[in-house]
């Protein structure tokens, strides 16, 4: 293909530079600069009202000393580590369930998005009525069986847990179409030449689904991750961090800090730590499973 004159032309070596620069400006306006400003914050004293004044390390020293922010630290944990090794097993096992072609299966693959769709408020307002400690459906459900009733939502030892069973139930429709619309894309030869070696259904699952599958539960495998260690409106609308600060995740301790307390520094501080430990999780992720990650 012969070049023209145009090709060396001041416009050709830009054209790719003002194609991007939109997504770039919002970036830098959006993503980069909010967090620069977290970064010189959590370094500040600021009240929201006064002049910020820098006082070094001392927030992180502050906050690190507080039970309370570790208390949150720990839930958090706790919330991140249920909620991905509960919810993606259990919605592997939905979508192998679902990928049987059954007209209820046609129907309950409607079913199972549907909380997803569903606001937080109004889950709120149903599981609250669920566990209610005094006649909720779980209760009087626990009660045939001679156990409860339980308090839920009204006890530290069981509050967290509920949150978790809620966030669960909520999450898990979302992953497991995920996981199944991977799942109807893995070609049917693969199976076909297994079945020719009277290969047993776990056998093909761990040998040909998994493998197949693994970029999209890669994927999930982060952003569950991520999206747990940021949980906020979950706690706010069901506990409000209570009872006590038994259910107080590192996000509405933030919130807390720079909203109720107006100590922007500490929020900010936690806001940094936040980040670091999500960026770290990612690392390790990265370097301990990508490679692992089969792509077609």
């Amino acid at each position: 293909m012969e070049r023209t004159a145009n090709d060396n032309g001041f416009w050709p070596r830009i054209r790719p530079y003002v194609f991007i620069l939109p997504a770039m400006v919002f970036l830098a306006l959006f993503v980069i600069y909010p967090i620069g400003d977290l970064a010189v914050r959590s370094f500040q004293k600021w009240d929201l009202i006064g002049t910020p004044t820098w006082v070094n390390t001392k927030n992180f020293e502050y906050i690190f000393k507080r039970k309370e922010f570790i208390d949150s630290l720990w839930h958090t944990g706790i919330y991140a580590l249920c909620l991905v090794g509960l919810g993606l097993p259990i919605s592997m096992l939905f979508a192998v369930w679902l990928s049987k072609s059954t007209r209820l299966n046609n129907l309950l693959r409607s079913v199972m998005f549907m909380p997803h769709v569903i606001s937080l408020l109004s889950v709120a307002m149903v599981w609250a009525w669920i566990m209610n400690k005094d006649n909720g459906l779980l209760n009087m459900a626990l009660g045939v069986f001679g156990i409860g009733p339980l308090q839920w939502f009204d006890s530290s030892d069981t509050a967290l847990m509920s949150v978790i069973i809620v966030a669960t139930w909520k999450a898990v429709g979302y992953n497991t179409m995920l996981i199944y619309a991977a799942m109807q894309n893995v070609p049917t030869e693969l199976y076909e030449a297994a079945d020719l070696d009277n290969a047993s259904r776990i056998s093909k699952f761990f040998k040909i689904t998994f493998p197949m599958i693994s970029p999209q539960m890669f994927m999930l495998l982060i952003t569950a991750t991520t999206g747990s260690f940021k949980v906020f409106e979950t706690v706010r609308v069901l506990t409000k961090g209570g009872p006590g600060t038994s259910t107080q995740v590192l996000v509405y301790y933030i919130y807390k800090q720079a909203f109720y307390l107006n100590k922007v520094g500490y929020a900010a501080a936690a806001g940094v730590v936040l980040m670091g430990i999500m960026g770290v999780m990612t690392i390790i992720y990265f370097w301990a499973l990508s490679k692992k990650v089969h792509y077609q």
